[in-house]
């Protein structure tokens, strides 16, 4: 159980991983992102994750740097892009990521999407950069049981984390106990749902009867089921706001209430049609 910002889960490597963090998808590159993640980091923020695609490695790393926070007291997680998977592309890519960032290596390094035909090859590459020690964890990300599945059938190393689209609209009860089963840890994306389900009645008689709001009672119900999670903010205030859930829980029957309201509705993909 994590009780603050800096607490961490240990993954099955050994490796210890912040449980909650900042995600800057679609943040813009440059003053906009170099300033959501120093404020991120000020605020006590220890996780930052990032993508290739994401177009912004270098105001993040230049963030990071400026912070003057040592660097190993700072999680970074970045990830392959769909065309660069393949096992050389892959190590080329991740050499690509460090050098905007400005890092030596990552923290962690996941497959964006499961690429049909492809991410076999990519999970080699990530293996040997663990080997390698460039990364000091691999895993994945929007994954389903069955890629999970034919994944693991071949890997020398077991992923730490499968990342993926959770809210209570999409619940993925499928995959949540799949990876607690195989000591993979789920992390959430679009945890908020992009505030289109803070108007839901359940979500808001809970935060009344808590004092808080939707958006700290859905983070709350991640993190009362083991889910990391990364809500994304650019507004100092709200990424505080968002931190502001370590002073209560969620009963179990209210994680279940909540957990009811699935309708299997993405606001991303589904990784079996991207």
């Amino acid at each position: 159980m994590i009780n603050n910002l800096q607490d961490t889960i240990t993954l099955n490597n050994g490796v210890k991983m912040p449980g909650f963090g900042l995600g800057v998808f679609k943040v813009e590159d440059g003053d906009t992102v170099i300033n959501a993640v120093r404020d991120a980091l000020s605020v006590g923020y220890r996780l930052i994750d990032t993508a290739s695609v994401y177009g912004n490695e270098e105001g993040v790393g230049q963030a990071i740097k400026d912070s003057g926070i040592p660097r190993d007291e700072i999680f970074v997680t970045s990830k392959v892009w769909n065309d660069q998977q393949g096992y050389e592309s892959t190590l080329q890519a991740i050499d690509e990521s460090l050098e905007k960032l400005g890092l030596d290596y990552l923290d962690l390094y996941l497959i964006h999407w499961p690429v049909s035909g492809k991410f076999k090859d990519t999970w080699r590459a990530l293996e040997k950069l663990y080997r390698d020690k460039k990364v000091r964890a691999i895993g994945v990300s929007n994954f389903h049981v069955h890629h999970l599945e034919e994944l693991l059938k071949d890997a020398e190393v077991k992923p730490v984390v499968n990342q993926i689209e959770f809210h209570p609209h999409l619940t993925q009860r499928d995959v949540l106990a799949f990876c607690k089963e195989n000591d993979i840890q789920m992390q959430a994306w679009s945890p908020l749902k992009k505030g289109r389900i803070f108007d839901e009645p359940l979500l808001v008689d809970i935060a009344e009867k808590y004092g808080k709001t939707v958006p700290q009672v859905l983070l709350r119900w991640d993190l009362d089921q083991g889910v990391m999670t990364i809500p994304k903010s650019i507004n100092k205030n709200r990424m505080i706001e968002n931190a502001d859930i370590f002073d209560f829980k969620l009963t179990a029957e209210e994680v279940e209430q909540i957990a009811g309201m699935n309708i299997n509705e993405r606001t991303g993909s589904n990784p079996d049609d991207f």
